[in-house]
């Protein structure tokens, strides 16, 4: 009969704690969204919006450092913006728990097929290969 360290993770903790990640991920992201859409229409409430003709928005927080100035500032736009970003990153947070689980098991095929992921993802974040 062996007893085991607590010190050990199992598949299931793993199991578990990624789970927990995913949802609390999600949950805060959409909290994000909600409080800067609130935000956004207390901001703009006497606003009128002429739904026969679509003109796109200015993309005034393409980049993730517009983003942050506009969350700074308050803006309701930025912050539900950010929301999407959080959500956006909460599968990519996993996959980096996971590469660290991986190397704690010493399972090196699943760290390089971890890495490889990360790095399709990093790419295709970054607008792809052609520029």
């Amino acid at each position: 009969m062996s007893i085991r360290g607590k010190e050990n993770l199992n598949d299931k903790d793993i199991q578990v704690i990624l789970g927990t990640l995913l949802r609390a991920g999600v949950i805060i992201s959409m909290s994000i969204v909600l409080i800067g859409g609130a935000i956004f229409l207390i901001h703009n409430s006497g606003a009128v919006t002429d739904y026969k003709v679509f003109k796109p928005e200015l993309s005034k927080f393409s980049s993730i450092v517009a983003i942050f100035k506009g969350v700074s500032s308050f803006q309701g736009d930025a912050i539900v913006q950010f929301g999407i970003l959080m959500l956006i990153f909460t599968p990519i947070a996993r996959i980096v728990f996971a590469i660290f689980s991986f190397l704690i098991e010493r399972d090196y095929l699943y760290v390089l097929i971890g890495f490889i992921i990360l790095a399709i993802i990093t790419i295709s974040l970054n607008g792809g290969l052609a520029h």
